[in-house]
């Protein structure tokens, strides 16, 4: 057990560091081909922040455990909704820009309401154990995230010319975010040093070996732990494995919040929560199709009210107020509670 545990830590240490370094690689590269900065940032990095989630989903599906899989993504958006907004509110309050409100909140929201639509197999029964989360569902999650992204990047290049690199605040007092996609905001400008064609080949090598040894590493040990304390592996993927590739959306919300940044810490949970669901459950369902046993219905509604809620706090003067956070830590540990 306690090897086990040293082996989950190690993992997400290796996730972790692997994407870092990948999405550095990456990065160089693009730029010394001369890619917009904007894109850079909208695709190689935001993907590579997503990697962590990404591959331990993918592995955990490959190796005959999707209740991992899902409760990965499940897990990791109640957790960035409730608990990484809730604790980044309570640090700062969070000033929401009204085309947050009123088009990147409904986007994720929409997200959460296909995911359970495709999950519940024509609503033939309120119990989702047996269902699947097949091919062609994943093609339609995909087929989401690429409408995503389009508008995402149409809104970049529309915004780029006028937007700095955080936040602006109009005549009327509205403040609008850079747009924000994955959990990076997406600069204009690099004042990089140019990383040499061989280091950011290796870089990227480096970073995905480590990305693949860490996330079979991770999945093992988890799944180790589930069958020790004898619990599901849904519950070990919404609590342990949510927690552990969910780190960097909580290190960069409370950094960006203690930094007044809140539409970094606000788009940063956005962007993961619709990422997790179109692109990561989308590519790991296409490659290799999901039958949920664990996860239940009431994960699902979890997920949709936590996001539901945070768009009802932010309609109130467009900021997520620190008692508001302080209902959504508390919401999540009564989830915990009810979890456990």
């Amino acid at each position: 057990m306690f090897l086990n545990i040293i082996y989950i830590i190690a993992g997400v240490v290796l996730v972790l560091w692997g994407a870092d370094r990948m999405t550095d690689g990456a990065s160089s590269l693009a730029r010394r081909m001369n890619v917009p900065e904007i894109l850079i940032g909208l695709t190689i990095v935001a993907a590579g922040t997503s990697a962590p989630e990404l591959f331990v989903s993918l592995v955990s599906a490959l190796k005959g455990t999707p209740d991992l899989a899902v409760g990965n993504v499940v897990g990791s958006n109640i957790l960035n909704t409730m608990l990484i907004v809730g604790c980044t509110a309570m640090v700062a309050p969070m000033v929401i820009s009204r085309s947050t409100v009123r088009k990147d909140i409904p986007f994720a929201v929409a997200a959460s309401l296909l995911l359970f639509v495709l999950c519940m197999d024509g609503f033939g029964t309120l119990s989702l154990k047996g269902n699947m989360i097949s091919r062609t569902d994943g093609l339609v999650l995909l087929a989401g995230f690429a409408a995503f992204m389009g508008y995402t990047i149409r809104l970049a290049r529309k915004e780029a010319p006028v937007a700095s690199h955080v936040t602006s605040c109009d005549a009327a007092g509205d403040v609008s975010a850079t747009p924000v996609t994955g959990n990076v905001v997406a600069d204009t400008v690099s004042t990089e040093t140019p990383v040499s064609l061989w280091k950011c080949i290796l870089l990227v090598i480096v970073g995905l070996a480590c990305l693949i040894f860490g996330s079979n590493l991770f999945v093992d040990a988890a799944s180790a732990v589930a069958a020790t304390l004898g619990v599901s592996e849904s519950v070990v993927g919404l609590t342990i494995v949510a927690g552990g590739t969910s780190l960097p959306e909580l290190a960069t919300s409370v950094v960006a919040a203690r930094k007044g940044q809140s539409a970094l810490a606000i788009g940063n949970v956005l962007g993961s929560n619709v990422f997790n669901i179109l692109a990561i459950l989308g590519v790991t369902a296409v490659v290799c199709p999901m039958q949920i046993s664990g996860i239940t219905i009431t994960d699902l509604l979890v997920m949709i009210m936590s996001i539901a809620v945070v768009w009802m706090f932010s309609f109130t003067r467009y900021t997520v107020e620190r008692w508001e956070g302080a209902v959504l830590v508390c919401g999540y540990a009564g989830y915990m509670w009810w979890l456990l």
